[in-house]
This record gives C-alpha cells, sequence and structure tokens, in this order.
C-alpha cells in the first residue's frame, strides 16, 4: 500500500518537470501587444521611428506615470504612453519633482494644466474632473 502512493507521487513530479521544461523551453516574448503590433513597434525601434500622435476629443487626460531609477519619465496621456518632454503625442508634458503623481501638460499652443493621475482637464472650458468623483470611492453593500 505504502509502495503505490509512492510511485503515483514519483510519477506526477516526473511529469510535472517535463511540463514545467517545455514551457520554459519556449519564451514569453513581449506581453500585451499582438504579434502584429509586436513586430511595427520593433521596426520602429530599429529604424529609430517616433510614432507621431495627436490628441484628438475635447479632453485630455492624465493616466499614469512611471518614473526609472534614471530619472526619466513615461507618462501616459488619454491612455497613449509618451516618454516625458517627448511631443509624441501633441503634448509637452512636465512632470513634478516634488509630487512625481502630478504633471504639467501643454497640450499643442494650449494653456498649461497642472494635472493629478486620474485627473482629466476639459480643453474647451479648462474645468477638471478626476476619475474618483473628489477623491471618494463608495461601495454599495450588496453589489
Amino acid at each position: 500500500m505504502i509502495g503505490v502512493p509512492r510511485r503515483l507521487t514519483f510519477a506526477l513530479l516526473a511529469l510535472a518537470l517535463l511540463a514545467a521544461d517545455a514551457a520554459w523551453a519556449e519564451p514569453l516574448g513581449r506581453l500585451f501587444l499582438t504579434p502584429e503590433r509586436r513586430a511595427m513597434l520593433e521596426r520602429q525601434r530599429q529604424l529609430n521611428i517616433e510614432e507621431v500622435q495627436t490628441i484628438e476629443g475635447a479632453t485630455v487626460s492624465l493616466d499614469g506615470v512611471v518614473t526609472r531609477s534614471s530619472g526619466r519619465s513615461t507618462v501616459w496621456i488619454n491612455q497613449r504612453p509618451q516618454n516625458e518632454n517627448a511631443l509624441g503625442t501633441g503634448v509637452s508634458a512636465i512632470v513634478s519633482r516634488k509630487t512625481p503623481g502630478q504633471v504639467t501638460l501643454t497640450p499643442g499652443e494650449e494653456a498649461p494644466a497642472s494635472l493629478k493621475v486620474g485627473e482629466s482637464i476639459n480643453r474647451g472650458t479648462r474645468e477638471k474632473a478626476d476619475a474618483l468623483g473628489g477623491g471618494y470611492v463608495t461601495v454599495k453593500p450588496g453589489h
């Protein structure tokens, strides 16, 4: 009786090791993008081409900021990443060194606007809005 579970355990362990070996044989590559988009980005990287995008619509939103240990930053404007001080989206972005979650955005020739991550600004009225409804998250019981 003791020999059967032990053999089964060794067999399962051997199968798990074989499966793990097969999984590691193939590299993961880059995640979150289609193969076509990855190929296009790789071509742009090799040719040192920057994709020029323009901000369209009535609002500009600051969706995120990542600051690397080197001090360089990437900001997400209307869900599009761009390096700080680059004009890839037609918007200049200057990350506040004192408050890293705050960025001064200047869309084209418009007046600069200081936004925190999660805030957006109406380009016509200059009215700000944040995604958290004033900083509060409300959870209703039972939902």
